[in-house]
C-alpha cells in the first residue's frame, strides 16, 4: 500500500482550482453540525475535495430509518455513532484530516468551541433542531462567519447563504420568540420560496411538521452536498459569485428546474412570504 499524498490524493482537482487555491483548501476549517442526511454527504464531498479541518458534531446513532439516505447508514453501522462512523469514512479520503468531534451534539454552552477557529459553516442539522440552529447562525453573524444552508427537498436543493454584513438567519426567516410548530412553518416556507418539489408530492400527508415527520431522498440530499461544497469553494477561495439571502436558489432534478428567488424582507416584511405561511396555517388548522 502507498504512502498517502495529499497533493497526488487531490490532483484531480486541479484545473478547476490552482495548486495555490488548492493549498488553502488543505488549510480550511469548515464547521458541520449533523452527521446524518445532508451532514455526512457535505463532509465526505468536502474532504474529497480537500479541504483540510473540521468541528464535527452529532450526538445520535445509525437506525434502518436512516438507509434510504444517509451516507453512513448501512447494516454494517447499525447502533454506532454518526459522528464515529463519518468521521472514519472521511479519513479513509484523507488520513491527515484534523478533526475536532463534539459528540454530545450541539447546546449553548459548546458553541464559542465549535465555532473557534472556523472559516465557514455548512448546516447539516436536523430539519426540526429548530432552536439550536437558530442560535448557530446567531452565534455565526456576531463572529462574522459566512454560513450555508441547503435543505434536500423531494429530489432537488434549495440553497440559502448567510454572509458577514448581510441579511442575517433571523432577519429572513423571523424565528424569534415562535413556538416550534410556528418555526417549522416559518422555516420550511422560507427554504424554497419557489416550492418547485410540491408538485409531484404523492402523499401530502408524509409532510407532518407538528409531528416532526417529512418525507426525504437520497438523491435530494447528494445534490445538496454538491451545491453546499460548491458554495463553500467559491467562499474559501474568494472566487465566484455568492448570491445571499434574501436571494436563494433551487433545483430541482425531478423537474429539471431552475428557480433562482428573490424575498426582501424576508418572511416577516415580504407579502408572498406572509401570504404563504397563511396558507400553511390554515392547511395545517384543517380549514
Amino acid at each position: 500500500m502507498s504512502v498517502f499524498d495529499y497533493h497526488e490524493a487531490f490532483s484531480r482537482n486541479l484545473g478547476w482550482v490552482t495548486e495555490q487555491e488548492q493549498d488553502r483548501l488543505r488549510s480550511g476549517r469548515v464547521a458541520i453540525a449533523g452527521m446524518g442526511g445532508v451532514g455526512g454527504f457535505h463532509l465526505l464531498t468536502l474532504s474529497r475535495l480537500g479541504v483540510g479541518a473540521f468541528n464535527l458534531a452529532d450526538f445520535d446513532t445509525f437506525g434502518l430509518v436512516n438507509f434510504n439516505r444517509q451516507a453512513g447508514a448501512a447494516v454494517s453501522t447499525l447502533g454506532k455513532r454518526k459522528l464515529d462512523v463519518m468521521s472514519t469514512m472521511a479519513r479513509d479520503i484523507n488520513p491527515e484530516l484534523d478533526l475536532r468531534q463534539f459528540p454530545s451534539g450541539l447546546d449553548e454552552r459548546v458553541l464559542d468551541d465549535f465555532l473557534s477557529d472556523v472559516d465557514l459553516y455548512v448546516d447539516g442539522l436536523d430539519f426540526f433542531a429548530l432552536d439550536i440552529r437558530q442560535a448557530v447562525f446567531a452565534a455565526c453573524a456576531r463572529r462574522g462567519i459566512p454560513a450555508i444552508t441547503v435543505a434536500p427537498l423531494g429530489m432537488g436543493a434549495a440553497l440559502l447563504n448567510f454572509l458577514p454584513g448581510k441579511m442575517t438567519f433571523e432577519e429572513y426567516f423571523g424565528f424569534a420568540q415562535n413556538n416550534q410548530l410556528e418555526k417549522a412553518i416559518r422555516f420550511f416556507i422560507g427554504l424554497a420560496p419557489a416550492r418547485l418539489h410540491m408538485g409531484y408530492l404523492v402523499d401530502p400527508s408524509k409532510i407532518d411538521l407538528a409531528n416532526h415527520k417529512g418525507p426525504s431522498t437520497a438523491m435530494g440530499c447528494m445534490l445538496c452536498a454538491g451545491v453546499a461544497s460548491t458554495e463553500a469553494l467559491k467562499i474559501l477561495l474568494g472566487r465566484g459569485r455568492v448570491y445571499s439571502a434574501p436571494w436563494g436558489v433551487h433545483y430541482d432534478a425531478f423537474k429539471n428546474r431552475l428557480a433562482r428567488t428573490w424575498r426582501p424582507g424576508g418572511n416577516d416584511r415580504n407579502p408572498l412570504q406572509r401570504y404563504a405561511l397563511s396558507m400553511l396555517r390554515r392547511r395545517l388548522q384543517g380549514k
